[in-house]
């Protein structure tokens, strides 16, 4: 029962750990930086979805793409400027509408192909997001 209990505590303190070093990370940020930020943790739900989905954990599944939507919908979609960014935030905002409903269809049809197309999407601005961030440095 003690090991039970040293090892649920210790599950606690990494995660705190964890957690201070995320908030730390955000903090430091750049605007840049938090997009790219954005952009991971909508992936690396994507992929713990297809994980939990190829496994049956339909539960699992459900929460990780709804973690994924919900970075999608409030934080790359919110952050967009529709009066300074124009046409190329018209753009991404339709995009991001289409990976919203790529993920719906994904969690409601158990849709491995939906998921790949939305991590894919996601992927290729990504790219193009860190692209434009290592010019900027470069400059």
């Amino acid at each position: 029962m003690s090991a039970m209990r040293g090892a649920a505590a210790y599950g606690r303190g990494a995660s705190a750990y964890a957690k201070v070093g995320v908030e730390s990370a955000v903090m430091s940020a750049s605007p840049h930086q938090l997009i790219v930020m954005l952009f991971d943790g909508a992936l690396a739900a994507i992929r713990t979805a297809r994980i939990h989905l190829e496994g049956g954990n339909v539960a699992e599944k459900g929460k990780a793409i709804s973690k994924a939507l919900d970075i999608v919908n409030n934080g790359l979609l919110a952050a967009l400027d529709a009066e300074r960014g124009g046409e190329i935030a018209e753009r991404l905002a339709s995009l991001y509408d289409y990976v919203a409903r790529l993920l719906l269809s994904a969690n409601r049809h158990d849709d491995v192909e939906s998921l790949n197309q939305a991590e894919a999407l996601l992927t290729d601005v990504a790219s193009a997001w860190r692209e434009i961030d290592g010019q900027a440095s470069a400059g």
